[in-house]
């Protein structure tokens, strides 16, 4: 009973002693940068709800820590203080040496009894800072000899500790300026081995480098985002991304360097269960991304830590093993992650305020970030001398069985050429009479194909004669009367000149008169305005009809060219008028289509040849309905359109249709087709890597419908 006694004594003491309020800072020497961390009084308010007004009437115990550390917590924390300055100077800065707090404000009081608050953090833009700087800096304002009590108000998602300093503006930037110094140093030896090993990757392509300059990348970034420069130098506007920083890096620094240690010690051929267990690792790493984009900070946070300690025993684990079973590079890797796990428990114990918060500690995960990529780094070189030791046995095992193998092929050859000659003379004639049959069908298909063109070109030259003719004779019918009027006119002008000197110029305009009475000489007027315009419309489609033929005459053009898709349409219908029947209608869908590439006259060729079968198709029906050919043209996607022509003719069977583009079928009677047109329709379309379907059934007509991308050089449009 006594010893419960005297340990519920010490108990209450101890409580007691926590709840006695902190000394006030006394600032006297401004000559020195102090640090207050064991005159700060803290609370932590739980709800996250208080205002200031309810804070400061709570009850705050004394922190008794150099460098009090808050833990990973969601709640807000209340820090107050009292400064006495009995120095000369009445401006000092407040330092929170802790550039990962999301949220920090300062109450300060003004001389009438008001608080002013000063509201920091990474919620908002860089830029909102009074001082550049990626540490939390306050201007105190406080008179010599006075004393004042302040309130700092935090918030972090991450380890939250206060190392607070106190002190004049030039003593505070010499700090910073020291620490940016080093960790300048720190950033250039990671540089300098970044760009080193990635120009060893580039001469070797070992994946192992290009690994560890990701890995190497990813610890740079990790240091650089707890010290705070990520967010003052790289997205200085994007709070969101300073505010997750600190989670979504070291997770990318922790797959990085699993995959690194998987790579570099070939843990899937040295230790398979080690290389399964590294990427449970993996996984969870991935799964801490689900956290941090729910925003449930503190649980991504703390997951990340797991990960960290989990994956860092595991490799140190990995490592051993395989060094254990004789792999060299696993020396070096356990000497360089050793350093490194000694650096971070020195860092982790310096959380836990189990070693000081002081410059040994505050740069020793830094020095052995640093020293680790060093000699990660020797690691990656004595490799490529093991890999050299290994390539040259390998090349000397490989010249023996070359050698081996040359005896063997030179006693093969002997008998292999005599083989070879037998089967090549052998070749050498069957390859003589293919050459010969091959000849003789090219020379025969020439004569088809040109078969095919001159029927063609006899068809679409008498259609062009007879529609030439037309216009012609309708001008020349014109210029017998038109002549005759003007003879008229000019008899008129010659009285009229008659007049000059004559006496009696009245009787000489009464007899023009009556002469121009005589003649008719208005309806001379109009006769002469019609049989103009009558050559005039003669002289328009006579110029139609020539532009229609040399828009259609590119059949024999070779280069790709931008066209019209409408005008090789409009000038093939024009050709083909004399041809057109009477009940035909003609029905145009045309959609806003740009130019596009293509051999101008192969194309021309594709609508005169299809045209030219709809015209049949319609021909062999029995007369007395309206017929029509309907042409629609769409923009189907950014680099293809399609042209759909359909007529009204007899159609076709599903036999017919499955062979209508296969060389020398045709339906028509012997020697009326060749049967070569559709195929070289179809063959002309392949070239333009483009695509031709026909729909079709017998007494419904037939639908052609052609997809031809934008540009001929592009074949990733049709699937």
């Amino acid at each position: 009973m006594p010893i419960r006694i005297l340990i519920l004594s010490l108990f209450t003491i101890l409580f007691s002693f926590r709840l006695i309020a902190a000394d006030p800072v006394v600032y006297t020497n401004q000559s020195r940068l102090i640090q207050i961390g064991k005159h700060l009084e803290l609370y932590t308010d739980k709800s996250n709800k208080l205002s200031f007004e309810e804070a400061k009437l709570q009850t705050f115990t004394s922190a008794n820590q150099e460098v009090p550390n808050l833990q990973i917590t969601p709640y807000t924390h209340w820090v107050k203080f009292t400064l006495e300055n009995r120095s000369t100077l009445t401006k000092l800065l407040l330092e929170v040496e802790s550039p990962i707090i999301d949220d920090i404000t300062l109450y300060e009081p003004l001389p009438n009894g008001e608080m002013k608050a000063t509201r920091l953090g990474e919620f908002t833009s860089f830029h909102n800072r009074p001082f550049n700087h990626q540490n939390y800096t306050f201007s105190l304002n406080i008179p010599t000899d006075s004393s004042r009590t302040y309130y700092i108000k935090v918030k972090a998602g991450e380890q939250l500790q206060l190392p607070v300093f106190i002190g004049p503006a030039e003593l505070v930037f010499e700090k910073n300026d020291e620490r940016e110094l080093i960790f300048g140093i720190y950033i250039g030896v990671i540089l300098a081995m970044t760009f080193y090993n990635l120009f060893i990757y580039i001469s070797v392509r070992d994946n192992s480098y290009l690994i560890y300059v990701c890995y190497n990348i990813c610890v740079g970034l990790t240091q650089a985002t707890l010290q705070g420069y990520t967010f003052r130098f790289l997205y200085p506007e994007i709070p969101w991304l300073a505010m997750h920083a600190t989670v979504l890096v070291p997770i990318l620094n922790g797959l990085t360097a699993l995959m690194f240690v998987q790579q570099f010690l070939l843990t899937k051929e040295n230790f398979p269960l080690g290389h399964k267990l590294l990427n449970y690792v993996i996984y969870f790493y991935l799964g801490c991304f689900i956290p941090t984009f729910l925003d449930y900070y503190t649980i991504a946070q703390l997951w990340v830590q797991v990960g960290a300690f989990t994956g860092s025993v595991l490799i140190f684990i990995v490592a051993y093993r395989i060094n254990l079973a004789g792999f060299a590079p696993a020396r070096f890797f356990l000497a360089a992650w050793s350093i490194f796990l000694v650096s971070v428990c020195v860092f982790v114990l310096r959380n836990f305020n189990v070693l000081p918060y002081n410059n040994y500690t505050y740069y020793a995960l830094q020095f052995g970030s640093a020293l680790e990529a060093l000699l990660l780094s020797f690691a990656l070189a004595h490799k490529i001398n093991v890999l050299k030791a290994e390539k040259e046995t390998s090349q000397a095992l490989a010249l023996s069985a070359s050698l081996e193998n040359e005896r063997l092929v030179k006693e093969q050859n002997i008998i292999l050429e005599t083989k070879v000659q037998e089967r090549t003379e052998a070749l050498q004639s069957s390859n003589q009479e293919l050459h010969v049959a091959l000849t003789n069908l090219k020379e025969a298909q020439t004569q088809l194909v040109e078969k095919e063109k001159m029927a063609s070109l006899g068809q679409l030259t008498a259609g062009i004669a007879h529609e030439i003719n037309n216009p012609i004779n309708f001008v020349t019918s014109n210029i017998k009367p038109l002549k005759l009027d003007i003879a008229d006119l000019r008899s008129v002008l010659d009285k009229y000149e008659g007049l000059e000197g004559s006496p009696d110029i009245s009787k000489g305009l009464k007899e023009i008169a009556a002469y121009k009475r005589e003649i008719d000489i208005d309806y001379i007027h109009e006769e002469i305005n019609s049989l103009i315009k009558g050559i005039e419309d003669g002289a328009t489609r006579t110029a139609e009809i020539v532009k229609g033929l040399r828009t259609f005459s590119r059949l024999d053009e070779s280069d790709v060219k931008s066209i019209d898709i409408h005008e090789g349409l409009d000038s093939t219908l024009v050709l083909l008028r004399n041809s057109t029947p009477s009940n035909l209608k003609i029905i145009k869908n045309y959609a806003d289509l740009p130019k596009i590439e293509c051999y101008a006259g192969k194309i021309n060729q594709v609508f005169m040849n299809i045209f030219t079968n709809a015209l049949n198709a319609i021909k062999s029906k029995p007369e007395g309905g309206d017929e029509y050919i309907s042409i629609t043209t769409n923009r189907e996607s950014e680099n293809l359109i399609s042209i759909k022509i359909k007529d009204s003719g007899i159609g076709m069977s599903a036999a017919v249709r499955e062979k209508i583009f296969d060389p020398f079928f045709t339906t028509k009677d012997v020697g009326e087709g060749t049967g070569l047109g559709l195929s070289i329709v179809f063959s002309i379309i392949e070239k333009h890597h483009g695509k031709i379907i026909v729909n079709s059934a017998p007494g419904e007509g037939a639908e052609f419908i052609i997809y031809l991308p934008l540009d001929i050089a592009n074949r990733s449009t049709l699937s």
